[in-house]
């Protein structure tokens, strides 16, 4: 299994990913799990995603296996010596809403940048049995210290926007929508009129 609950404290659940997911693993994640995620995950942002959906028109492969991987959206700064990537945070994840359904077509099993996504978005989540999760913003540096190898696999011209595979351990985030319909940032409204009444 490709997730697992590594601590449950008084309803706070830890949970360990690594991709390839199944759909299984996908329904084992609820809105406000924290998740550590190991293994491999891919970049793509904006300019990324609009090469992506180019070659879908055109008929064409990805140059990533997407069946159950973990798509973040992050555009890291220049590498230092000595460094294996940049500040890496996460990029408002709300651009990449219009292809996020693509994505998920080609089997991406997880989205990650920070904010919530659209109404279509939470859908296709649902649909698709795929969720998304947030980084917290600001945190860039500390969040490389997670990034053990990277690579450009695609689209390098593009400077910061290529495709990167990297390598990751114990990468922090939340989950933030559901394969369940399930909302965060719903249920933190929710609980902060609940409070204000």
């Amino acid at each position: 299994m490709t997730v697992e609950l590594i601590q449950d404290e008084g309803g706070s659940r830890v949970m360990r990913v690594e991709a390839p997911l199944t759909d299984d693993d996908v329904l084992a994640l609820r809105a406000g799990d924290r998740v550590r995620i190991n293994g491999v995950i891919w970049t793509a942002r904006d300019a990324a995603h609009a090469r992506l959906a180019a070659l879908d028109a055109a008929g064409e492969g990805w140059p990533f296996p997407a069946e159950g991987a973990i798509l973040y959206y992050t555009g890291p700064t220049p590498t230092r010596p000595g460094q294996v990537i940049g500040s890496a945070g996460p990029t408002t994840a709300s651009r990449m809403d219009k292809l996020t359904e693509m994505t998920l077509l080609h089997g991406v099993k997880v989205v990650m940048g920070k904010g919530e996504r659209d109404v279509g978005v939470r859908s296709a989540l649902q649909a698709h049995r795929a969720v998304a999760l947030a980084c917290v913003g600001g945190l860039g540096a500390t969040l490389a210290r997670s990034i053990t190898a990277s690579e450009v696999v695609a689209f390098g011209e593009l400077g910061t926007e290529a495709i990167r595979r990297l390598e990751v351990t114990d990468f922090p985030a939340v989950v933030v929508h559901d394969a369940h319909g399930g909302d965060l940032y719903a249920e933190a409204r929710s609980r902060w009129r609940t409070k204000s009444a």
